[in-house]
């Protein structure tokens, strides 16, 4: 099987993924130069893979690619993640809602939800909504309802997935987050603790994955509905 691929000599860019996949290549900018971006951001949008997102990427990162590939690029600070080109068209089957326990969760939470946006979904905050105040969470209840898929995100204990799970008929994806004090162990209490969640139909992305989520939600949100 041949795959078409462009050689930069630091980088291998897979450059028919978005025809054999339907989204093109990420890339993960940490412990990438400014320049080895830039180089590979333009070798995706010359071969067509739009939009082309680039993960944990900082804002000094930001700032020099953001120079050298102008206008067409665009930052997202509360989530540490750029894209080169407008997101699609919002063409997902319904609503993914994408709900945090608290403030401090927001730049992962961020991850994942503008990662959909960028993949064609409509997208639902519902933001601060930890078990520490579960009336918070249950205010929105019908928000999570409605919604297709949920995306859980949370620190410390790691319990909203599992509340969110015994509410709403929708797939749960759980991501836990490094928010927490010593014994969570940056974020393997959570991890731990979502794995082990007594919902049926939670599903759980690694430590701090905001992306996985946004784009495995972005996946189910674009399947046919079953006949």
């Amino acid at each position: 099987m041949n795959h078409a691929i462009d050689n930069l000599g630091f980088a291998r860019v897979d450059v028919d993924r978005q025809t054999r996949q339907g989204v093109g290549e990420v890339v993960y900018g940490a412990g990438k130069s400014a320049a080895q971006i830039v180089e590979i951001l333009r070798s995706l949008a010359a071969h067509g893979q739009s939009p082309a997102l680039v993960t944990r990427l900082d804002a000094a990162k930001a700032a020099a690619v953001a120079a050298a590939m102008g206008a067409d690029f665009t930052y997202f600070a509360d989530a540490h993640l750029g894209r080169l080109g407008a997101n699609r068209p919002a063409d997902g089957r319904g609503t993914i809602a994408v709900a945090c326990g608290g403030t401090s969760d927001l730049p992962v939470a961020e991850e994942a939800a503008r990662t959909a946006e960028a993949l064609g979904n409509t997208v639902v905050r519902l933001y601060d909504v930890g078990v520490a105040g579960l009336h918070r969470l249950l205010a929105c209840s019908d928000a999570l309802k409605a919604a297709r898929v949920v995306i859980a995100v949370a620190g410390m204990e790691g319990a909203l997935p599992s509340v969110i799970g015994g509410l709403v008929a929708a797939p749960v994806i759980a991501v836990p987050t490094s928010v927490g004090y010593g014994a969570s162990f940056g974020g393997v209490a959570a991890l731990l603790a979502m794995l082990n969640s007594c919902a049926a139909g939670v599903s759980v992305v690694n430590i701090d994955n905001g992306f996985g989520a946004g784009f495995l939600a972005s996946r189910i949100n674009h399947l046919g509905e079953a006949t």
